[in-house]
């Protein structure tokens, strides 16, 4: 399942995987090896299993046999995904590297939109969208406004983060090859958002590649109103305490302007309360932005992984 030396210096790129007890990872990485690529790009995948022990490989084994792409299989276990995520890292051996969840099922031409993206904008990196796949029992209101699906944003004219669910990164040659996840975020999720956020604050710049598609299956667990407003609490906890270098003056800043929004979206909710879809919007918008508020006055951040 590994490959030699030799291979390992003629990757064009390698393919990062983080798994923790999810068998679908088999389904990932057959959609990577059903790649459709450039000529002359070859690819790698490297798959690091955050378990205590080892539960991932007889997965990981099966699907590398039926696969032309070589496979590297890591143990990385402690129950933190910064752990398995920079032993991907450290293995890492090609001039770029791709982020994919292993949960997600790749589009044919997903790698090769990311990398041309990347190359035609002449930045260090890119990201796609992942497309939530929705079963028949998802609720209307989910649907209408599609809140499991991810999308790369610019703010003020530029990408400044992404996430690991689909994103590519130049490694080989580039100073980037020094940084890692950060461990503290281990456990608490955010840690693709504060590892991008530095990247960026130390010159990196990103683009969009919107044709590069991930598919995403929705779990039964996630579709309902408690679960979308902790996730979106939590994710505004994390865009708040990494969006800025933290200061005083930020801090202040961050709450004030959360304050505003939400008030706003407070407001909003009243004048939608007689429509489920657009009240449920205003109150998971005013969710993002208590997230934001709680990381100007230090709040916790839940364990979110390795349960």
């Amino acid at each position: 399942m590994t490959a030699d030396c030799d291979q390992l210096s003629k990757t064009d790129i390698d393919i990062l995987v983080c798994t923790f007890r999810r068998p679908g990872v088999r389904d990932t990485l057959l959609s990577i090896d059903a790649q459709i690529l450039p000529p002359g790009v070859a690819i790698r995948v490297i798959v690091a299993d955050n378990d205590d022990d080892p539960t991932a490989e007889p997965d990981v084994s099966r699907a590398a046999a039926q696969m032309k792409t070589p496979v590297v299989y890591l143990h990385a276990p402690s129950r933190n995904i910064s752990i398995a995520r920079n032993a991907c890292l450290e293995h890492a051996d090609a001039n770029w590297i791709a982020f994919i969840d292993d949960d997600e099922r790749a589009a044919q031409d997903w790698l090769a939109s990311l990398l041309a993206s990347a190359e035609r904008n002449r930045a260090d990196g890119a990201f796609g969208p992942v497309m939530a796949q929705y079963g028949h029992d998802a609720p209307d209101w989910v649907r209408e406004y599609d809140y499991l699906s991810t999308w790369p944003q610019a703010r003020g004219g530029e990408v400044q983060t992404g996430y690991t669910g689909n994103a590519i990164l130049r490694w080989r040659g580039s100073p980037l090859v020094a940084q890692r996840f950060s461990l503290q975020k281990g456990k608490t999720g955010g840690e693709d958002t504060e590892f991008f956020f530095r990247l960026w604050r130390a010159g990196a710049r990103f683009a969009v590649a919107d044709s590069a598609l991930v598919y995403e299956g929705v779990e039964p667990a996630r579709l309902n109103f408690h679960w979308i407003r902790k996730r979106k609490f939590r994710a505004g906890q994390s865009y708040g305490r990494h969006c800025a270098a933290p200061s005083l003056f930020t801090h202040l800043r961050l709450a004030c302007a959360s304050c505003g929004k939400i008030a706003i979206c407070i407001a909003m909710t009243g004048v939608r309360a007689f429509c489920i879809s657009k009240r449920r919007y205003w109150l998971l918008r005013s969710a993002f932005h208590c997230g934001v508020l709680s990381s100007a006055f230090g709040g916790r951040e839940s364990v979110s992984y390795g349960n």
